[in-house]
């Protein structure tokens, strides 16, 4: 099973957990978060992640996704990457989570495909019609 990481600023990963657990009526195995702080820097959070990573690896791969691409979540996801057993998702959103949770037990390309397609679908222009 693909494990899931979640680095965003503040308690943006744990909320996103949180409201995945709500969406499947529990809580998730291989799902984690880190929080990063305005104050953190990003090299000292480095080996912290690793070893989260390492944590959730079960021989299948880490998904990791970040809030916002270019920011400090995204930039320590960035040096965590590698093709085939850590891929890296910036722009994180709830759909997208859910979307990566329903499929991760494919191949993490195709998860990591999988959250990219739920993201993007995710965001939808709600009109008085719908």
């Amino acid at each position: 099973m693909i494990g899931i990481l979640i680095i965003a600023h503040g308690t943006l990963g744990d909320s996103l957990i949180h409201c995945a657990s709500h969406v499947f009526g529990g809580p998730q195995p291989q799902l984690q978060e880190f929080g990063v702080a305005v104050q953190d820097d990003p090299g000292r959070l480095l080996s912290q992640v690793r070893e989260i990573v390492e944590g959730l690896d079960d021989g299948s791969g880490v998904l990791v996704l970040t809030d916002m691409y270019g920011a400090t979540p995204s930039n320590i996801a960035c040096r965590l990457a590698e093709p085939g057993r850590v891929e890296c998702v910036a722009g994180v959103n709830l759909p997208m989570l859910v979307r990566a949770i329903t499929y991760r037990n494919d191949p993490l390309e195709a998860v990591a495909e999988k959250a990219l397609s739920g993201g993007r679908d995710g965001v939808v222009h709600v009109t008085k019609e719908c």
